[in-house]
């Protein structure tokens, strides 16, 4: 029976939005272009780059045609002159004696598919998406309008190389990283980008790469920038995409790793240990990102050949060596964990453009929001721009894949009550489930149920009195998920930062449980437990990070070093001084509330009532019992 978090959680999640393209495969968006969109539609370099990639497709169609023109020529020439010298095509038949050899040939297949799988296996396991087959290009993506901006410079340069590289002097961007929680919109963005530039698309996972066959993850990332090569060289470029390449490009152990020193200015040897695999197929993936502008087999080898004549022809008679061709590609690259990369992978000339992905803001929950309503059947109520606007208040740190699900979420909630389209109630309905879970058939006891209405009142009424601009949503002793009873409550307005009042605010509504069963009951139970552990991380975070309990003193510092980890709790509870730092401040708290407790006792008492008598009380109920009980007073 936890009190909520200060904040909401934030669940994974994958794609943003879609367009429906015309029969041309160009995306049409109905609505004015505003902020990058204009920007995409009136860059003309993008748009002369563009025309170069069609004109580059164009002639390797022709050179496809002409080159399969001459291949059914030359083999209906060649049944023409077997059947014109009467010499005709037969099946082929088995020698005589035949049956001796079949079983060496048995002993022998099984050997030549041993030898060939692991060859067989090094193929690059990626998917190519053609721009025809994407759905919406980057004027129709919504709330990541930032993102869109930057990339579109990025295109510019892609597709506009010539200029950039040629007449500019410039070296243009071959590496993107794309960092941020999941569900954010990396993958989606990227294969917009692909559309726009009208490029294909090459997808792969990076656990993709990994193999059974000793060598050949190293020799299937080989094969994926092989491919990339040859595309590019067919199609006037092509764009790549490692999905996940923490996978494959976490920062490499040995014997000489080393760390800062204490003053972040040396440097220490801190571990003994070997590379791996892992750094091995970090130490091909840096290799093939120097490798864009490698030539065919077929230009190798004329090369070899005319560096071969020139060995034996004098200076001023030599043959012009071939020059590399370069290939335009963009490689793409996706994480959630950005800082765990190897710092070989993101210097420059690499994934030299870091670009993060957030939760959308506001504005970018409301475009999604009018963006996913458009395509889905709703009640005329959700047109009303504040109807839409508070959603947008409801869903926030929601990824735009979350909106579009609790959308889709709320749909089944109308279906389930015989109506074929939702409104606003069935939207939050939706989220209750998502965020809180689903009522949960159970029985209490007359015992148990009087103790956890007890206990969720003194939540409700704690965070009313206490709780710094927080809204009380669901107060309910029915059971969800692991949960007997709960108080959802979120910010009154959307905020990124919090007071040090706000956070003991937040302890205190943490321990309304406890208090209440205290004076109530007069024992306490199993309930508390995770409001416990919830106060203490909060008053772990004011003693060890935020500086919030008399000691500047961070313990987020060690996080990195050879003592320290990611738990900033067990660090803070391991020092002796700090540990009681928390115990004061969580007994000071405990203290408060059992002295707001005692003063509004009645409020308490209607809350815990008519949880008894009703098991759920949402919004304003909450705030109609809480009324008549101050208004009772004398």
């Amino acid at each position: 029976m936890p009190g909520e978090p200060l904040r909401r959680r934030v669940v994974p999640s994958e794609r943003i939005a879609g367009a429906e393209p015309t029969t041309e495969g160009v995306v049409v968006s109905n609505k004015e272009p505003t902020g990058a969109a204009a920007l995409l539609e009136g860059s003309q370099l993008l748009q002369q780059g563009r025309a170069d990639v069609f004109r580059k497709r164009e002639r390797t169609k022709l050179k496809r045609v002409v080159r399969a023109l001459v291949v059914v020529f030359l083999v209906d020439w060649f049944l023409y002159r077997r059947y014109s010298s009467g010499n005709p095509i037969t099946l082929p038949s088995l020698p005589d004696g035949w049956v001796f050899l079949a079983f060496p040939l048995l002993i022998l297949i099984p050997v030549l598919i041993m030898v060939a799988l692991p060859l067989i296996n090094g193929k690059s396991p990626h998917v190519t998406v053609y721009p025809e087959q994407v759905e919406a290009g980057l004027t129709d993506i919504k709330g990541l309008d930032t993102q869109v901006d930057e990339v579109v410079r990025s295109l510019d340069v892609f597709l506009g190389y010539a200029t950039f590289k040629d007449e500019l002097g410039g070296t243009p961007r071959r590496g993107i990283l794309f960092e941020g929680p999941p569900g954010t919109g990396k993958t989606y963005l990227a294969k917009a980008m692909a559309k726009q530039a009208g490029v294909p698309f090459l997808f792969i996972s990076a656990p993709a790469f990994q193999s059974m066959w000793q060598g050949m993850t190293a020799y299937r990332i080989r094969s994926f920038f092989k491919a990339l090569r040859k595309i590019a060289r067919k199609e006037g470029g092509a764009i790549g995409f490692i999905e996940e390449i923490d996978a494959i490009g976490m920062s490499r152990g040995g014997v000489s790793k080393s760390t800062p020193g204490p003053d972040g200015l040396q440097r220490t040897t801190e571990a003994f240990m070997g590379q791996g695999d892992g750094g091995s197929m970090v130490n091909e993936l840096l290799i093939q990102l120097q490798s864009f502008d490698q030539p065919p087999l077929r230009k190798r080898l004329r090369a070899r050949l005319i560096g071969w004549v020139n060995a034996y022809l004098p200076s001023d008679r030599q043959l012009t060596p071939i020059k590399s061709e370069y290939h335009n590609i963009l490689l793409i690259a996706a994480t959630n964990r950005g800082d765990s990369l190897d710092p070989a992978l993101v210097r420059p000339g690499r994934f030299d453009r870091r670009l993060y992905f957030d939760v959308p803001t506001k504005q970018g929950r409301i475009d999604l929001i009018d963006h996913f309503l458009d395509r889905k059947r709703h009640h005329q109520q959700l047109d009303d721009r504040s109807m839409r606007e508070r959603i947008a208040y409801e869903t926030f740190g929601y990824t735009p894949v979350m909106i579009e699900h609790l959308f889709d979420e709320g749909l089944l909630v109308a279906l389930r009550e015989g109506r074929r389209e939702m409104n606003f109630d069935d939207v939050i309905e939706a989220k209750f489930n998502e965020e809180i879970g689903l009522k949960q058939p159970v029985v209490y006891t007359e015992q148990d149920r009087e103790a956890v209405a007890t206990h969720e009142a003194g939540h409700a009424t704690v965070a009313h009195f206490v709780g710094q601009n927080r809204r009380l949503e669901v107060l309910s002793i029915i059971k969800r998920r692991a949960s007997l009873g709960l108080l959802a409550h979120g910010d009154s307005e959307e905020r990124f930062t919090r007071t040090r009042t706000e956070i003991e605010s937040g302890i205190a509504i943490a321990l309304g449980g406890l208090v209440a069963e205290e004076l109530c009951i007069g024992d306490t139970g199993t309930g508390p437990a995770a409001d416990l552990a919830h106060a203490t991380t909060l008053a772990a975070n004011m003693v060890g990070s935020f500086g919030m309990a008399g000691s500047l003193i961070s313990f987020d510092a060690i996080s990195d070093g050879p003592i320290g980890g990611p738990n900033l709790v067990g660090k803070v509870l391991a020092d002796k001084e700090a540990r009681q730092r928390v115990e004061d401040i969580l007994e000071q708290q405990r203290q408060r509330v059992r002295e707001v407790l005692e003063l509004n006792a009645d409020v308490h008492a209607a809350l815990r009532d008519a949880l008894i008598a009703r098991d759920e009380l949402v919004r304003d109920e909450i705030l109609q019992v809480i009324d008549r009980a101050l208004s009772a007073r004398p």
